[in-house]
């Protein structure tokens, strides 16, 4: 007898796997669903360690998102109500770079998500983060039994690729996405895009092996995830309980919270907007207005462009200054360029944000997507002055700094006034100085005041309170 081929035995034991009437995706994935117990699973905890990185938190534009160690990640999920917790320990595995890392020793991150409401909780507080909605309902969803759940609500079509059953479907404004289930019935792979304020459609693989039984649920002890093509998350499962008792409620600060704007005078039409967990300032000129900063979102973004409206009536923004490429600081640029602002951002990071703000939004279309504008790029080398006669701007690089590469300040000579991001944040009034100084951040920023010869005499941060500039010195030791 002739001998079969490796395809043609391949072919058959795949049609095996797959009979013909399993072919559709209905009953494909109700295949799927009781292989791997997703029936019998309404609440999930999984835990962990490996290791990830500080997502958007890039030291130059282009490169990778700084790697961090994940001492313990834990994961709880209730599938009805679409709310997830995520509570992780992590440090620093490199230097450069940002995010909410300490430079030495472990952070604790917490994010919580429940249909509408995203929030962080620190220590006591719950903090809202609508920002991260959209992310951490993909992630939820894009789980071995989220995805199974959410193909089959949503009309998912099957085709078949190689010795897999490739399972598409729509969860809509969250995600698109492609499940890969092999012949065992375990979802192997998924192919997902999900909308980034900085990015758009952003494209996600996660890859799922080494399943183990845990009672009657099948779960992967390896998950491997790549977001825009850069490795994100690497995670050795050691725990998993199927419907576990969890409560996610939302809580009535979150609830109850919306986008607030505050307004304080800084120097005649200089204003410093807060009232979040990122400040911005709108400086304006004799036929227009400079915002400085457009951070996290379109909701917050929205928000502050809709103040500058009312402080400035009939003048148009004209550009917005992006201090660095961080996520949290470039996560509304794409609302400011929507309205018809042109960006000014440092000269390294023009091809990034060029190809950036060129990717649609196409699942849930923001701000940048339904203006059909596109990127007016304005390149800060060193310096750049804007000067309408009434009022000069200047817009410094700040460095070195293990920070960002891409990191620039605003100062306004008449006024002696700076306007900066990260490298100095004032804590609480009448608080400490920290023991020992921060060289990290403020030592550089002192460096670079007294370098450029600058005359500062308050500081408008992008987090924190205004403050004089003696608060920088003595934060930094001087």
């Amino acid at each position: 007898m002739k001998p079969v081929s490796i395809a043609v035995a391949a072919s058959f034991a795949f049609a095996a796997a797959f009979p013909l009437h399993a072919q559709d995706a209905t009953a494909l994935l109700r295949r799927a669903s009781a292989a791997m117990g997703a029936d019998e699973v309404k609440t999930l905890r999984y835990a962990g360690s490996g290791s990830g990185t500080s997502y958007g938190q890039a030291f130059k534009p282009d490169n990778r998102w700084p790697k961090v160690s994940i001492s313990s990640f834990t994961r709880q999920i209730d599938y009805p109500a679409a709310a997830m917790s995520e509570d992780v320990m992590r440090s620093r595995a490199e230097k450069q770079g940002g995010g909410a890392v300490p430079i030495a020793g472990e952070g604790r991150a917490i994010g919580v998500v429940s249909g509408e409401f995203a929030w962080n909780v620190q220590g006591p507080l719950s903090v809202p983060r609508q920002a991260a909605r959209e992310q951490r309902l993909h992630d939820l969803w894009i789980t071995p039994h989220g995805v199974i759940k959410a193909a089959q609500r949503n009309g998912a079509t099957v085709k078949w690729v190689e010795n897999l059953a490739a399972v598409s479907f729509t969860e809509k404004g969250v995600l698109s996405a492609v499940a890969f289930i092999n012949e065992q019935y375990l979802v192997e792979r998924v192919e997902s895009r999900m909308p980034d304020p900085v990015m758009g459609d952003t494209a996600v693989v996660t890859t799922y092996a080494d399943y183990k039984s845990f009672g009657n649920v099948k779960f992967p002890t390896r998950i491997r995830q790549t977001m825009a093509g850069s490795p994100v998350l690497e995670l050795e499962v050691k725990e998993v309980q199927p419907n576990a008792q969890l409560s996610i409620a939302v809580p009535d600060v979150v609830r109850a919270a919306r986008e607030n704007v505050t307004v304080e005078k800084a120097a005649e039409g200089v204003w410093f907007l807060a009232g979040g967990s990122h400040n911005s300032a709108a400086i304006e000129m004799s036929d227009h207005v400079i915002l400085v900063e457009a951070p996290l979102y379109d909701g917050r973004a929205l928000a502050v462009i809709g103040e500058v409206r009312k402080l400035a009536p009939g003048k148009p923004i004209r550009y917005v200054v992006n201090t660095h490429n961080h996520f949290d600081h470039s996560g509304g640029l794409r609302a400011a360029v929507g309205e018809g602002a042109a960006l000014i951002a440092q000269a390294a990071a023009k091809g990034w944000y060029e190809k950036a703000f060129a990717n649609p939004n196409r699942i849930a279309p923001d701000h940048l997507a339904r203006s059909g504008r596109k990127l007016k790029f304005v390149p800060v080398n060193d310096k750049l002055v804007l000067d309408d006669g009434a009022r000069k701007v200047e817009v410094h690089r700040l460095r070195p700094s293990d920070h960002t590469d891409t990191f620039l300040m605003v100062y306004l000579p008449a006024e002696k006034l700076l306007i900066q991001a990260d490298a100095f944040t004032p804590g609480p009034p009448n608080s400490p100085p920290p023991a020992p100084p921060n060289n990290y951040n403020q030592l550089t920023l002192v460096e670079n005041i007294e370098r450029l010869k600058l005359q500062v005499e308050r500081h408008l941060p992008l987090h924190g309170r205004i403050v004089p500039n003696a608060e920088l010195y003595r934060a930094a030791g001087r």
